[in-house]
């Protein structure tokens, strides 16, 4: 691709030349490139992203209507010097990151601290627990609570675990829009 400045020739001009350029005015000048290639077969791989970015595109409407929604978007935006509706359809696109299960403070007696860190690109929702022993039952489950951070969540244990060791440890975090994500530690 060829980018010209204050070209006579070419100055202002815009639109296409034949099967073979494009002429395109910027900002900083007229851009010619090669005319692209369209094919008309579309993958599944393609049609899945092109079905999923038009939810995402309908999510970004509907969050705009709602006002508590819009105004996080709105401060979002804000920080990233973007508009907000692009901030909302990021979001659904996105699913949250857990990053850290940190188990260092979990014995097994009610009392004990789990500490995770779960970021997303606008906001964590939910982060949930599920404790379950080393054959496959459930010890226990439930939210874990935000930080002071917006991306530290805590879970205070709540039942009796004798045993522990070999136990493991599932967390699962939400987003706005419903993306999930599961990570799992082993004691």
């Amino acid at each position: 691709m060829a980018k010209q400045r204050k070209n006579v020739v070419t100055h202002g001009l815009s639109g296409k030349v034949g099967d073979l350029l494009i002429f395109r005015r910027t900002s900083t000048g007229t851009v010619v490139a090669k005319t692209p290639v369209v094919s008309d077969k579309v993958s599944d791989a393609q049609k899945a992203h092109r079905r999923k970015f038009q939810r995402a595109v309908i999510y970004g409407q509907a969050a705009l209507v709602d006002l508590a929604l819009r105004e996080g978007y709105e401060a979002a935006a804000q920080r990233k010097k973007r508009r907000p509706f692009n901030v909302a359809v990021a979001d659904f696109l996105h699913a949250p990151d857990i990053e850290t299960i940190d188990v260092s403070g979990y014995h097994g007696q009610p009392g004990d601290v789990i500490r995770i860190e779960a970021t997303d690109d606008f906001m964590v929702k939910e982060v949930w627990m599920v404790i379950s022993d080393h054959e496959g039952n459930v010890v226990e489950e439930g939210n874990a609570q935000p930080g002071t951070l917006n991306y530290e969540w805590t879970y205070t244990s709540t039942a009796d675990n004798p045993n522990p060791t070999g136990d493991r440890i599932e967390v699962y975090a939400s987003d706005i829009p419903g993306n999930s994500s599961k990570a799992e530690e082993t004691i």
